[in-house]
């Protein structure tokens, strides 16, 4: 095993800590593993500023959708401190219109006391069709929206509106760097986490079998292993 790297893990929208709990203790033995805060700042460059302000000096970096929206900007800032880089289910493209129109109806939903019905709005979008009915994990993602909570939730989709093309950005990208998305993820599909892994110089795609958008917990035994080889290499 190389030696101890720390692991900085980014959720993605309405996600928190529960988003990689089976990834915790699974990468505990590569090196200290902490869970990014993304909740408080409504402008993607300071959300990477504040978790870097937080990160070790030199750390591994994963993140899942917004997360890896996220993982951009901090490569913007300090590339030199990403030693390995990990993106699941995201996309390197800036919101169509249409995706920034659905943002706006979400924002004024939580404003006006309709934060209630997200659930019902991202269970269908974030989990495989087989999944949507088992109620360990529509637990989990409903436990995280409230977690996240509607002022939070507000912040986050104004920074996801408002956030660059980050395609330009991978043919920089140097450190070695590992994609995943599940093979049913209607969020950002595979072609999208694809375009990110031919960007990359070297990157290394993995599609992951009967998953949607969250396959940290969707399939969280080929997710473990794919991070442990990464983390390993």
């Amino acid at each position: 095993m190389l030696q101890s790297l720390p692991l900085v893990l980014v959720p993605g929208l309405i996600c928190t800590a529960r988003l990689y709990g089976p990834q915790i203790a699974a990468l505990w033995p590569f090196g200290q593993v902490a869970v990014a805060d993304h909740r408080r700042d409504a402008d993607m460059a300071a959300i990477a500023a504040r978790i870097l302000k937080n990160a070790p000096p030199r750390f591994a970096l994963a993140g899942l959708s917004m997360g890896g929206y996220i993982a951009f900007a901090m490569l913007r800032q300090a590339p030199e401190r990403v030693a390995r880089l990990a993106l699941l289910d995201t996309s390197a493209r800036p919101d169509t219109p249409e995706q920034t129109a659905g943002r706006h109806t979400q924002i004024a939903m939580a404003q006006s006391g309709r934060y209630g019905e997200i659930p019902g709005l991202s269970i269908p979008r974030y989990l495989n069709a087989k999944h949507q009915r088992d109620e360990r994990l529509t637990t989990i993602v409903r436990q995280m929206i409230a977690e996240t909570g509607p002022e939070a939730f507000v912040r986050q989709l104004q920074a996801i509106m408002s956030r660059p093309d980050s395609r330009p950005l991978l043919a920089s990208i140097r450190c070695p760097t590992l994609v995943v998305v599940g093979d049913a993820d209607v969020a950002t599909p595979p072609e999208l986490n694809k375009e990110i892994a031919d960007g990359i110089p070297g990157a290394k795609l993995m599609v992951i079998r009967d998953s949607g958008h969250l396959t940290s917990i969707e399939q969280p035994e080929a997710v473990n292993a794919a991070l442990a080889a990464w983390l390993g290499a």
